[in-house]
């Protein structure tokens, strides 16, 4: 007689079913967002998560320039890069880029530093479709609404 296994099933990559989520950004917390979505280009939500496979979904986010701050964290936290020149260390803060021309760059940015770093994080990065504004041309999809908001109240700024 058998005893009841406890084998954990890897997927492989042709067995992956990836979904489609819409995230309206307008007025929701930077970070915790940012883990919300990580989470799903990840595919940790789904019980087959394998760690090795690109098992998450695609994330269409609008409105991603009207991300909020807690705090001082607007005017305080700084953004560091560096141009690869003797010297060439530039700062910027979350303000300025959200003042700037491409503002879903902080979501970006915030949501890049969560995922692993090499071909694996690369390619569920690609699953991420940042909107400053709050149309997209991902329609077609049928991207199911998710509202982060209403997970938790501290999830949105002034909630």
């Amino acid at each position: 007689m058998k005893a009841l296994s406890k084998v954990t099933r890897s997927i492989k990559p042709a067995e992956v079913e990836k979904k489609w989520h819409v995230i309206d950004a307008d007025g929701l917390v930077v970070g915790r967002l940012a883990v919300i979505i990580a989470n799903l280009l990840r595919g940790k939500h789904k019980p087959s998560y394998t760690p090795h496979v690109d098992c998450g979904d695609h994330v269409v986010v609008i409105n991603a320039g009207k991300v909020k701050f807690t705090g001082n964290k607007l005017a305080d936290k700084v953004y560091y890069k560096h141009t690869g020149y003797a010297g060439g260390i530039k700062e910027s803060t979350p303000a300025k880029v959200l003042g700037g021309r491409f503002p879903e760059r902080v979501l970006e940015k915030a949501v890049e530093r969560m995922i692993p770093r090499g071909p694996l994080g690369r390619a569920q990065m690609r699953a991420l479709h940042l909107y400053a504004g709050s149309d997209h041309p991902h329609a077609g999809t049928q991207p199911e609404a998710l509202d982060v908001a209403s997970l938790n109240r501290k999830n949105k700024v002034g909630a």
